[in-house]
């Protein structure tokens, strides 16, 4: 077979093992944020539903189907979202509007869910991971004119703004902010001006201000929150009590299942969930909980060094972040170092919808993370070719290990 030939037909690559580490941690997580869950519900459950498990079933199922979707999605070769990125986006984008327009359910004073019958779905949790995968397609096919303001820096910055538009009237504040820093990490890692990004970051700073201060209910919220003592009984009690779920548990925690907090702390099980580990497990718990993301983060930023293309390269930074920013935006609002957010803990909240797209994430990153067997990819005029094709570049261009001793072997002569 020609050279030609090889490319033209470009058979499917032989894919290597994935990132082990990084998979064995998601699998502790994910069963580690099941027993939390229960932990954290099991009076709610018994109270509301009559049944302690109630939490503990459907967090089991939720984690069960994120475990098989993850392991699916690692078996695909993430080049195959590419033509998928205008189609991802666009549905998440029309489910996002679907859910501020009046066909949203509401919970907690927020309308981010659409029902499908017994299903929820939150539509700004799939938001994240489709805007990753649009910065990274964009960015790869604008690598020449990232530098330029109109191609490489405004298109990016409009789409993410929108989509923060649509976050905000849910409301998510904790959602826009995510995307705006998934945002502007990328622009960054993709060598945007630095002068572009700081300009921009001024504005968005603005912007962000403005939203807080002129809205009533989060500028109340932020003004209780610096007066967590004098607001403990109303705007501040969920803070507060956040705030005690620490100091209950100390350095050591109270153990699994023997914390009170749960009897006061709303939404234990949830965007708290921090707070009840940090009660039931103590300091040693929570510095063992960001360990675990930061070994995330590392691995992924691993994975993104050794990515065989800029696409691939772009999306695992992109997950990276996006994991890294949620659990410390997360773990600092159970602190009250931030204010209330509605974030949730990766693969440790209970919830579905963030359960599946955190999975798909992962698999995605896991897809990245394996390695093209024996000679690898070869990239020509910016382009990757498959491994076959590299093969026999290389063979014939007499890089190839039996070349070299081919032509040594006449040198000799």
């Amino acid at each position: 077979m020609s050279f030609l030939s090889a490319l033209t037909r470009a058979p499917r690559r032989e894919r290597g093992a994935m990132d082990v580490v990084l998979a064995a941690v998601v699998i502790a997580l994910l069963g580690f944020g099941v027993v939390m869950v229960y932990s954290a519900s099991v009076i709610e459950a018994t109270v509301v539903f009559r049944d302690p498990q109630y939490f503990l079933k459907r967090q089991a199922v939720y984690a069960g189907a994120a475990f098989a979707l993850m392991l699916v999605m690692s078996h695909i070769d993430y080049h195959r979202y590419r033509p998928l990125t205008y189609p991802i986006l666009g549905g998440v984008t029309v489910l996002m509007i679907l859910s501020v327009i009046g066909f949203g359910h509401t919970g907690g004073g927020a309308a981010r869910w659409l029902a499908v019958g017994p299903i929820h779905i939150q539509p700004s949790e799939a938001a994240k991971l489709a805007l990753v995968l649009w910065l990274a397609y964009s960015l790869e096919k604008k690598r020449d004119k990232v530098k330029s303001f109109s191609i490489g820096m405004l298109p990016h910055l409009i789409m993410a703004g929108f989509l923060m538009i649509l976050c905000l009237k849910q409301p998510d504040f904790g959602g826009a902010s995510v995307l705006l820093f998934l945002t502007f990490t990328l622009l960054f890692v993709a060598g945007a001006r630095l002068g572009y990004l700081l300009g921009a970051a001024m504005l968005g700073a603005l912007f962000a201000v403005w939203a807080v201060r002129f809205t009533a209910y989060r500028w109340e919220r932020m003004l209780a929150w610096f007066n967590m003592a004098e607001h403990r009984q109303d705007l501040a009690y969920q803070p507060f009590q956040a705030v005690m779920s620490f100091g209950s548990g100390q350095t050591a925690g109270m153990g699994v299942g023997k914390g009170l907090q749960v009897l006061y702390l709303p939404e234990a099980h949830t965007d708290f969930i921090a707070a009840i580990i940090g009660e039931e497990l103590g300091f040693l718990g929570i510095l063992g909980l960001c360990s675990v993301f930061l070994v995330i983060v590392a691995r992924g930023v691993k994975i993104a060094l050794e990515a065989e293309d800029e696409y691939g390269q772009y999306i695992a930074i992109g997950i990276s972040v996006l994991f890294g920013a949620q659990a410390l935006i997360n773990i600092a609002v159970a602190m009250s170092i931030f204010p209330t957010k509605g974030l949730t803990l990766p693969f440790v909240s209970y919830g579905g919808s963030s359960l599946l797209v955190c999975a798909s994430a992962m698999g995605i990153l896991l897809s990245i993370s394996r390695k093209s067997e024996q000679l690898g990819n070869v990239r020509v005029a910016g382009d990757t070719l498959p491994a076959e094709a590299s093969a026999m570049l290389v063979t014939e261009a007499g890089f190839s290990p039996e070349s070299k001793a081919r032509r040594r072997a006449a040198e000799a002569v």
